[in-house]
């Protein structure tokens, strides 16, 4: 983790393409892990993406579907990393390799690289990428979520842990 001012609350940026589908689905499993575990006064979270395309879209009605039946609500427009980001930021997890890439390029300064890192650091095993489901079927809805489940409650239980 990042050192930050203990004062404030930890804040998490999660990251993707077009911030339409993994993003804003990372972001409100994250909430709502947040939320069951009532630590809203220590930590926060938000989604953006690397690119402008979508700017203003709601998140894909696929990934909302799918989200729903699991009791996660997803809402939100689709927006744009930006400098702000970087500086209010504690850690900004990319869902994939391309978009650390992307991200890293976008940093406004080297002491802001530090914070970027890939989102499955936090999931168990040899995945290394949450994959990109907007043009597949509703399976690939359904393995986003289970990977963003696995990943936000193991970084939930990290971050916990820290501040107890």
């Amino acid at each position: 983790m990042t050192e930050r001012n203990k004062n404030s609350k930890f804040h998490i940026l999660f990251v993707c393409w077009g911030n339409i589908c993994r993003s804003p689905a990372a972001e409100a499993t994250f909430r709502k892990m947040i939320e069951e575990r009532n630590l809203g006064e220590s930590i926060n979270c938000d989604s953006a993406g690397t690119i402008n395309q979508h700017r203003g879209n709601p998140p894909d009605q696929r990934m909302q579907t799918a989200a729903k039946a699991r009791g996660i609500p997803i809402g939100g427009q689709a927006r744009m990393v930006n400098d702000h980001d970087f500086e209010k930021a504690d850690l900004l997890l990319t869902m994939d390799n391309f978009n650390f890439s992307e991200l890293s390029s976008m940093s406004p300064n080297e002491g802001c690289l530090g914070k970027i890192r890939p989102f499955c650091e936090y999931v168990e095993g040899s995945v290394s990428e949450v994959p990109d489901p907007y043009y597949g079927g509703a399976s690939g809805f359904e393995k986003v979520l289970d990977l963003l489940d696995e990943g936000c409650r193991r970084l939930l239980d990290e971050l916990e842990a820290q501040l107890s």
